[in-house]
C-alpha cells in the first residue's frame, strides 16, 4: 500500500498534476480528518511544487538539447537562418533581383523591348531592283 501511494505521488509530481489530483494526493498524504485549511494548504503546496518540477525539467532539457546540437555541428539555429535569410534578401535588393532570382525589369525596358519586337515582325524586308529582277536574256 505504501509502494502504491508512494508512485501516486511520484507520478502526481513529475506528470501534469491538476488541482483535483493535488487535492486528492493531499488528502491521501495527510491524516485522515485532517483540518481543511491543511488539506488546502497541502494541495497548494504540492501544485506549487509540481509546476516548479515541470520548469526545471523543461529547462534542464532545452539545454540539453542544445549543447547536444552544438557537439554535432553543422546545424544552424533558428537565429543563424534568420541572418543569412535576411542577408540573401539585401543582396537580391542590391542586385536589383526578385526573390525568385530574377532580374527585375522596369516597365520602360519592357515596353521598348515590346515595340522593337512587334516593328521588327510587322515590318518586311525590302529586296532590291538587282535581286528581284528576271534574268536578261541575250536574244
Amino acid at each position: 500500500m505504501i509502494i502504491d501511494d508512494l508512485r501516486r505521488t511520484v507520478e502526481g509530481l513529475l506528470g501534469t498534476l491538476t488541482p483535483t489530483k493535488a487535492q486528492q494526493l493531499a488528502k491521501d498524504m495527510l491524516e485522515p480528518g485532517a483540518a481543511k485549511e491543511q488539506v488546502a494548504k497541502t494541495t497548494a503546496d504540492l501544485l506549487e511544487w509540481s509546476h516548479g518540477n515541470r520548469e526545471r525539467i523543461s529547462a534542464f532539457m532545452q539545454r540539453e538539447i542544445s549543447e547536444q546540437l552544438k557537439s554535432v555541428g553543422g546545424v544552424a539555429s533558428q537565429a543563424e537562418l534568420d541572418a543569412l535569410k535576411k542577408r540573401v534578401r539585401d543582396l537580391e535588393r542590391a542586385a536589383g533581383m526578385t526573390a525568385s532570382g530574377k532580374k527585375k525589369t522596369s516597365a520602360k525596358s519592357t515596353s521598348t523591348r515590346q515595340r522593337s519586337t512587334r516593328k521588327a515582325a510587322t515590318s518586311k524586308p525590302v529586296a532590291s531592283a538587282a535581286t528581284t529582277a528576271p534574268p536578261a536574256s541575250d536574244a
